[in-house]
């Protein structure tokens, strides 16, 4: 029992500036810009939509909660304290991620290959999607940050990774990831 209180004290001792440190370097990799960050919406409880989802009434979609506005919230700040520079924001569709964008950044558009295809009803755009993305990203020709805000099924598609709600996923042009940032709430 010592030796496990003993290791979580080294843990939380060690690991709180290691995290800095990590989050330091990305931060810095961003500011040299031309990097693709994807962000999960904030948090929405649930998971999925209900049945009767129609993407053009969030009433029928699962959206975010308070907790999931104030981590949009704190998702702006940390780009706007880090002096992050950003070209676009681009959203997908669902309100949850338009929430997100629109709280975080203000200034956002949306796109469709950005869009869940999780469910059953969209399972059938994941290809045509991902072509899309990797179509746009091959004709983007800026040197700053482009920020997708999106759903955990597209990043986990394109960069191989799980992402949590509100979580901030950097990668290079031709999806190799280089780190994340969780923002809490």
């Amino acid at each position: 029992m010592k030796f496990i209180k003993f290791f979580i004290i080294i843990f939380i001792t060690f690991s709180t500036p290691i995290k800095a440190d990590l989050n330091k370097n990305l931060i810095d990799q961003l500011d040299k810009g031309g990097k693709l960050i994807f962000i999960r919406h904030a948090y929405a409880p649930g998971n999925g939509d209900p049945i009767n989802f129609n993407l053009n009434d969030c009433s029928t979609q699962r959206n975010l909660s308070n907790i999931g506005r104030k981590q949009a919230q704190y998702i702006g700040a940390f780009f706007r304290e880090n002096k992050i520079k950003i070209d676009k924001v681009l959203s997908s569709e669902w309100c949850r991620c338009k929430e997100t964008a629109k709280i975080a950044f203000d200034d956002y558009s949306t796109n469709s290959f950005l869009n869940s295809f999780y469910s059953s009803k969209y399972a059938k755009n994941k290809d045509k999607q991902i072509k899309e993305l990797n179509n746009y990203i091959k004709k983007y020709e800026s040197n700053e940050n482009l920020v997708f805000v999106t759903h955990y099924v597209l990043i986990s598609e394109v960069l191989n990774y799980g992402p949590s709600s509100g979580e901030i996923v950097v990668s290079d042009k031709n999806f190799n990831m280089i780190g994340s940032i969780e923002i809490n709430y």
